[in-house]
């Protein structure tokens, strides 16, 4: 299968975010399968060097035929905490750098004022995010907003407040760049008892990146303890062990023209984690290669 038929065929990937150690991880998963990669950060970039990351993993990339779909940073770049100063650097830099991945896609969360609402974040917001909106478009980059909400609600919390449609709306309407979207994901909506299917199609098109997440919601649970008893409602899947209907996901994505790709999110299963952790995540490759139609078939030439 060419490059172009991949693209188009939508590219199944995973997530890479071992710091220093991202090459060597890089090297040891493409050989799975994997045919994309978001490159992701805690917080901070830390020790490493993105133009040498990038120069490290271009041999890789090319004799796997794998691309680089973004870079993430995930922290609280509205913060005003030493450590939060560093995450605004690293969404800097990774705009600055993201051309060298061959990329031109930055995720993340947005970030919020710690123990406020979501409205309380909006002015916050857009101060940070006007000037990185503006970096990014000098640089043909856009951004995408992961939707998770790191356990906070509408009133409160210390990570993120792109998790809900209704903020959505307030981001989107505070600064309506064009370059700016969102990293979406089912588990997130799931987890809040919002369809996901309906949303997507409504959304799509600020829909830049898609994480490969899924989750199980045990409606027995909530019948019984609601969503704030001492059992948990749901818990985050690998696809195909949860509750979302990818084959719809993907068709969705084609008929509005997705042009970015899936990457599975990983470390994150009850079940499949620890030893069985990769056993997930290519089962979660092979589910999701089979819910865009499985292997090409060309078609015939006459």
């Amino acid at each position: 299968m060419s490059s172009s038929t991949l693209d188009r065929m939508i590219r199944i990937g995973t997530l890479a975010g071992k710091g220093a150690n991202t090459a060597e991880y890089v090297r040891q998963i493409l050989p799975l399968g994997f045919e994309s990669l978001q490159i992701n950060f805690w917080q901070e970039l830390g020790p490493v060097s993105l133009p040498k990351l990038a120069k490290e993993l271009k041999p890789l990339l090319q004799k796997h035929d794998a691309v680089v779909s973004s870079l993430g940073v995930f922290g609280n770049p509205l913060g005003d905490q030493e450590m939060d100063a560093k995450t605004r650097l690293a969404w800097k830099l990774a705009i600055d750098h993201a051309a060298d991945f061959g990329t031109d896609l930055v995720c993340g969360f947005t970030g919020r004022v710690r123990g406020k609402s979501v409205p309380d974040s909006i002015a916050q917001y857009k101060k940070v995010f006007s000037p990185l909106s503006k970096r990014a478009t000098d640089k043909g980059v856009r951004l995408a907003f992961e939707n998770c909400p790191m356990g906070g609600d509408w009133k409160t919390g210390d990570w993120n407040i792109a998790f809900n449609p209704a903020a959505w709306e307030l981001m989107f309407d505070a600064l309506p760049d064009k370059n700016i979207g969102l990293e979406w994901e089912p588990c997130h909506q799931l987890g809040q008892l919002i369809e996901p299917i309906p949303q997507l199609r409504q959304w799509i098109a600020k829909v830049f990146h898609i994480h490969g997440k899924d989750a199980s919601v045990y409606r027995d649970v909530i019948a019984r303890e609601g969503m704030c008893g001492p059992t948990p409602h749901y818990h985050h899947r690998h696809p195909g062990f949860g509750d979302t209907n990818w084959t719809d996901i993907i068709s969705i994505l084609r008929a509005a023209g997705y042009t970015s790709t899936i990457d599975i999110e990983g470390w994150h299963d009850p079940v499949y984690k620890d030893d069985l952790e990769m056993t997930g995540q290519v089962h979660a490759l092979r589910y999701l290669q089979n819910c865009r139609g499985g292997a090409y078939v060309p078609n015939p030439s006459v």
